[in-house]
């Protein structure tokens, strides 16, 4: 047949991709742990050892060449599965991933003088196989960035959907071939494929690493390490999208600036690291009550910034005592091995903050830089006041000093000084 090609020469090409491919993916994985690389890279070396064992065929026993071919090929398939889970941070339950290999092995010994038959074994095991690793992959979908797990889809998708095609075809006598080295069309379209599924996929998983990769970087490079919420810089480009759009719609937009008061006391009298649980704490009370839109992170050092899109300065306000009222009430609590000499049971912290509020609409010419400063006022006032309280500045722009609004500050118990 013209579609025929020599079979030993593609066992040749599948084996050496295998092993180039093996080799290089374990290059790049050496010394990293938990992404499934090294497992991925020890699975297509398993697989090139199958291979060669079905290339032997005739110079070694039929047991090595046949039940250990199809073992080693169905292993593979486990490995890369368990390769998918490491990625997707799953453990791998090898007795569950190990039970088709193990079984194959175990139909495929009273199979060794049944070619036709053997094909329809190995295809189906190794398409249902194949199946699960897509399956596995598709489960995660959402949770994994961009587009190379559509390329490992892609790939065992067809290995699959060749191998299952091949075992009903088995099975209703349509095979043409009398043993793997056989040429035919069949023949040529299974290795021909093993060969593209070694490419596609394996590029597809390293993609898939570098995707991920890219996406920790961006987050790292817009998150606050100790805080989890918005770093500076994220909070500056949210706010100057938030001005422009806002600027755009007419809508009005509010900005908070929020102060842990009498930080330094905290680490002085309980160390940098009880400090670091206190940001922590206030930050979890800042974004329990803030709405989905809105955008709380981290100004610098133990002052926050909290961004309210389409909000007024009454809703603003409003808002602000409550957050105000919530850290007040709340308690920071420290295990007694992060405090030396406290009771067994650890230390509750109170925790006060100064508040500082701008809101409303903007004009033409107005900038983010102008409602941080107006909001940060608006602070400086409530610290000078007495701290734990919020004061409002009502104008954008001052030039003769803050112009600050003492309507509806309120002091609260502060008992920390």
């Amino acid at each position: 047949m013209a579609f025929a090609a020599h079979v030993p020469t593609m066992l040749i090409m599948v084996i050496a991709s295998f092993v180039m491919m093996a080799a290089a993916m374990a290059v790049v994985a050496w010394g990293r742990r938990h992404d499934g690389l090294l497992h991925w890279s020890v699975a297509l070396l398993v697989n090139a050892v199958g291979h060669t064992l079905l290339l032997l065929r005739g110079q070694i026993p039929d047991v090595i060449s046949i039940v250990g071919a199809n073992g080693m090929l169905s292993g593979s398939l486990a490995l890369l599965l368990a390769a998918i889970f490491q990625f997707q941070g799953r453990s791998a339950r090898w007795m569950l991933l190990l039970l088709p290999p193990v079984m194959l092995v175990c139909l495929i010994a009273f199979l060794t003088d049944d070619f036709t038959e053997r094909v329809a074994l190995v295809g189906t095991v190794l398409g249902l196989q194949s199946l699960w690793v897509v399956a596995a992959i598709a489960r995660y979908r959402r949770s994994t960035v961009g587009r190379g797990q559509w390329l490992v889809v892609a790939g065992l998708g067809a290995e699959a959907a060749v191998l299952l095609s091949r075992a009903f075809g088995a099975m209703a006598h349509t095979e043409a071939a009398d043993s793997i080295l056989d040429s035919s069309a069949v023949q040529t379209l299974t290795f021909l494929t093993t060969f593209s599924v070694v490419l596609v996929s394996s590029l597809g998983f390293i993609f898939m690493l570098r995707d991920r990769a890219d996406e920790n970087n961006r987050v790292m490079a817009a998150r606050d390490p100790l805080t989890g919420v918005a770093n500076r810089r994220s909070l500056v480009a949210s706010l100057d999208r938030d001005v422009a759009r806002a600027l755009r719609t007419h809508e009005s937009i509010a900005v908070m600036m929020v102060d842990i008061d009498h930080f330094k006391r905290v680490n002085d009298i309980y160390g940098h690291p009880v400090g670091d649980q206190v940001l922590c704490s206030v930050v979890n009370v800042l974004r329990e009550r803030v709405r989905a839109q809105d955008l709380v992170g981290r100004y610098g050092g133990e002052e926050f910034m909290v961004v309210l899109p389409d909000t007024g300065l009454a809703g603003a306000e409003q808002l602000a005592r409550a957050l105000c009222r919530a850290v007040a009430d709340s308690r920071c609590h420290v295990s007694a091995a992060d405090v030396p000499g406290s009771s067994p049971g650890g230390v509750d912290i109170e925790v006060t903050v100064s508040i500082g509020v701008y809101g409303g609409q903007l004009e033409q010419g107005d900038s983010w830089d102008l409602l941080i400063a107006a909001a940060d006022r608006a602070l400086y006032q409530a610290k000078e006041n007495g701290r734990n309280r919020v004061e409002v500045a009502t104008s954008l722009r001052s030039p003769g000093g803050p112009a600050v609004s003492r309507r509806g500050a309120e002091t609260l118990p502060t008992p920390l000084r």
